[in-house]
């Protein structure tokens, strides 16, 4: 049985190559410190100049490079890449990352190695996706049918007077004015309460027909009844499905580095 951790403190160049063909071989985490500079030819062309920095190759072949602050990489490659390891002129490390569809390539030139590990991880954990209350307004306010269809945004953070601010302020599909608040936890009889102090003052402002609209993952128990006697509604809003919302804007922005 191979071990969990193999590592290297400033390796000899033959060694360090002999640990990352290794790593890549039998699909293990690897990660390098050490002086590189760093080229990207593909869809753009980029060039890093030299310094010290944090490389890491994952089991499916993923790629990120770190600087020493900062927490998205300054390159990266997508999983299944294929890899070429090379010394040359007997003094440099070289590590080349290619894709072919798109074609591009990823070449870091170590002259310098501090740390080399090649770590066997075990991980079958599920991941809860945890949103917080701001991040789940946001996924309403780019997806607003998340609450309910026809809804159309008209202002977040309303002030209603004393009462403080609305999380949501939108129109329903038939014209009706609606103040949504929002709960990231199960909500309680003081948000329902907290509904309708923004609801009464907004009707005392405007001419229209005004909605309450509790969105949260799930009530608390006789939440129902204070709603079903003021006459609002409650939408069941999952933090996951926000996160799905909001998970295409996260990719967005790291693709800027390709």
């Amino acid at each position: 049985m191979s071990p969990k951790v193999i590592s290297a403190v400033s390796p000899q160049l033959t060694d360090c190559r002999d640990l990352i063909n290794e790593a890549l071989a039998k699909q293990k985490v690897l990660i390098v410190t050490g002086n590189c500079t760093v080229d990207y030819e593909g869809r753009a062309a980029s060039r890093l100049t030299s310094g010290e920095r944090v490389l890491m190759i994952k089991a499916d072949g993923s790629v990120l490079l770190h600087r020493r602050s900062g927490y998205e990489p300054v390159n990266w490659q997508p999983p299944r890449c294929q890899f070429r390891v090379s010394i040359e002129d007997g003094k440099l490390l070289s590590v080349v990352a290619t894709r072919q569809k798109p074609k591009e390539s990823l070449r870091i030139v170590f002259d310098n190695i501090a740390v080399a590990m090649a770590l066997a991880l075990d991980d079958e954990g599920e991941f809860a996706m945890h949103v917080t209350e701001e991040q789940m307004k946001q996924a309403i306010l780019l997806e607003p049918s998340l609450v309910e269809p026809g809804l159309k945004l008209i202002s977040e953070e309303t002030k209603m007077g004393d009462s403080g601010f609305t999380d949501v302020y939108a129109e329903d599909s038939s014209g009706r004015l609606v103040v949504i608040e929002i709960k990231r936890t199960p909500a309680s009889r003081d948000a329902a309460l907290q509904l309708n102090r923004y609801v009464v003052t907004l009707r005392k402002r405007v001419s229209r027909p005004v909605r309450g609209i509790l969105a949260a993952p799930e009530l608390r128990s006789g939440t129902s009844v204070i709603l079903a006697k003021l006459g609002y509604d409650f939408k069941a809003i999952s933090p996951e499905k926000c996160f799905q919302v909001l998970k295409p804007r996260t990719d967005a922005r790291l693709s800027e580095f390709l």
